[in-house]
């Protein structure tokens, strides 16, 4: 059934993320006009690095299971429950499926669909293709919200670790999943992700997942991002093209699903 959702999701990828005959200005350059992807990062004037560009995850595979090396048996019971019963469902009731916003999905990939960061001294927002949405990831040394009222995106602050940015966002609402797998997370959900730039074309990404509502102790898993100097980011909407629901039936016989049910 993966599979099945791995194609709804290539499927739907936009056909271009360019602006025709555009290339990006002052940018270092092979001597066949490529981009020098191995050329010193960017960085300000206060000598953090500047993170800002348009960046593809190359392993968002890990999107379909988040969890790492976390075992079955350190997920919860309710939790084991209900991951269960997603996929005994095909997961036809998930945000993605439903055109619903990522939420902490969004902090891990997006699938094939890329993002822009753009990086300013008191504030990093990240722009995603898919679904046209954002985050603000707010370096100017708030905190985060005592009580949030809980959000899809929840709210982010970051601060620098040397050459690290370190994002943690919490408040999220329960209504969506880890990955495609289809593992629930809980309102209680925190995720801490540290972002480094190690030349002007590739960036780890380590991502913390800390949920002790819904699991037995935090996690990490690693990503890889490389940028894709001379594009840009597109808008696309989910919705305008969704067919994956009908498609989707689930094992119940019997049983009316045509209204779509939030996790």
């Amino acid at each position: 059934m993966l599979k099945l959702a791995l194609t709804l999701c290539l499927a739907s990828t936009s056909l271009t993320a360019q602006w025709p005959n555009r290339l990006a200005a002052g940018l270092p350059r092979t001597p066949n006009g490529e981009a020098n992807l191995s050329a010193p990062a960017p960085r300000f004037a206060d000598g953090k690095p500047d993170l800002s560009g348009v960046w593809l995850v190359k392993n968002w595979s890990s999107l379909f299971y988040a969890i790492g090396d976390l075992k079955p048996e350190e997920m919860l019971p309710w939790a084991a429950a209900l991951y269960k019963q997603r996929e005994a469902d095909f997961r036809r009731d998930s945000d993605g499926v439903h055109c619903l916003p990522p939420g902490p999905k969004a902090g891990i990939s997006v699938g094939p669909f890329p993002i822009k960061i753009v990086q300013t001294p008191s504030l990093v927002a990240v722009l995603y293709e898919y679904q046209t949405i954002f985050r603000q990831l707010f370096t100017d040394g708030r905190a985060l919200p005592a009580d949030p009222n809980p959000t899809w995106m929840g709210y982010s602050v970051a601060h620098w670790e040397g050459e690290t940015l370190v994002a943690t966002t919490a408040g999220y609402n329960d209504k969506t999943a880890l990955d495609l797998a289809g593992h629930p997370h809980t309102e209680a959900l925190r995720l801490t992700e540290r972002y480094r730039r190690r030349d002007i074309g590739h960036m780890d990404l380590q991502v913390t997942f800390d949920d002790a509502k819904a699991y037995t102790r935090p996690w990490t898993t690693g990503f890889f991002l490389r940028w894709t100097a001379d594009d840009e980011t597109m808008e696309y909407i989910c919705q305008a093209n969704n067919r994956a629901a009908v498609m989707m039936v689930g094992v119940e016989t019997g049983v009316d699903r045509s209204s779509p049910i939030v996790p």
